[in-house]
């Protein structure tokens, strides 16, 4: 099993930039593939990003794309969500998880382990 925490989480104005961390405990991170998700007040969870064992080719939901970058660092057992031009519709608490797909998926039930998430909220 694996335990997931994040952080770095806050208040932003639009158009400033965060950068979320995801430290994983336990079994290392390097076996898994990597998502980070969100939840908007009031609504589903949703896919923002994902990113396969090797780092290679990540997938990214088209509300992000060009603005949010994943990377991982194995050794650390951490993954990271760079966020940046953020915008007021970005607000949500933030999840990161970790599945044992071989490639970078947007389907919530490919991921196993979820951490407590992280509360983002961008100010107009």
């Amino acid at each position: 099993q694996v335990q997931l925490v994040e952080s770095g989480g806050g208040l932003v104005q639009a158009g400033g930039s965060l950068r979320l961390s995801c430290a994983a405990s336990g079994r290392s991170s390097a076996t898994y593939t990597m998502g980070w998700f969100r939840q908007p007040p009031g609504l589903q969870r949703e896919f923002v990003a994902s990113i396969s064992r090797s780092g290679r080719a990540p997938l990214y939901a088209d509300s992000v794309k060009g603005r949010f970058a994943i990377s991982r660092d194995n050794a650390k057992n951490t993954v990271y969500l760079q966020m940046n031009s953020l915008k007021p519709e970005d607000t949500a608490g933030y999840y990161c998880a970790a599945g044992g797909n071989p490639y970078p998926t947007s389907s919530k039930d490919a991921y196993n382990y979820w951490g407590q998430g992280t509360q983002v909220t961008v100010s107009s």
